[in-house]
């Protein structure tokens, strides 16, 4: 079956269209790690039928939306690092470059320098005026990436949502097309 989707490269990573198959065993790892996963959408960590179920969302992002996350791979050892890119799904605030990275990657600056690949993605192949990142309150080290990468805050919003989502509240980051 082809991948379809652009590939992204930077010094250290590749940016590739999520392969299922291949990226799953590593996906499902990150969605059961209960702090890789305490600020996500649902904050509770998944079982296999969960992440394969979340896996699948986002491949279907990128036929819905044309865009979606991308799994990030390490050049020099082939490792998944994680899914960072364009994201906006069905009531979501704003379309927004997000980012989540594999408990075994993280804090080696992998998430800043995939998320930077993506503004130009974003802004000059998608088109895009303006990029937002949604970040739960208390998660210092997202709010950290999205200053460095020159966002600030545009808007608080507390989420309406039932079950584990409802009632958090959320900071929309963002930043204009320079």
């Amino acid at each position: 079956m082809t991948k379809t989707g652009p590939r992204l490269e930077t010094e250290r990573l590749i940016l590739r269209p999520i392969d299922g198959a291949k990226d799953f065993p590593f996906w499902a790892e990150m969605m059961a790690d209960a702090d890789s996963v305490k600020y996500l959408w649902n904050n509770t960590p998944c079982d296999e039928d969960a992440a394969w179920q979340n896996l699948a969302m986002n491949i279907g992002h990128w036929q819905v939306r044309g865009y979606g996350f991308f799994s990030v791979i390490l050049k020099d050892t082939d490792e998944w690092v994680g899914r960072i890119g364009p994201y906006y799904p069905h009531g979501w605030p704003a379309p927004e470059i997000g980012w989540a990275v594999h408990p075994a990657h993280t804090r080696r600056g992998y998430a800043y320098e995939a998320a930077k690949a993506c503004l130009p993605f974003v802004f000059d192949t998608l088109g895009w005026d303006r990029v937002t990142h949604v970040i739960v309150e208390g998660n210092i080290p997202s709010i950290a990436l999205a200053e460095k990468l020159g966002s600030k805050l545009l808007e608080t919003r507390i989420d309406k949502q039932s079950g584990n989502r409802g009632g958090r509240t959320r900071l929309i980051y963002g930043q204009e097309k320079s």
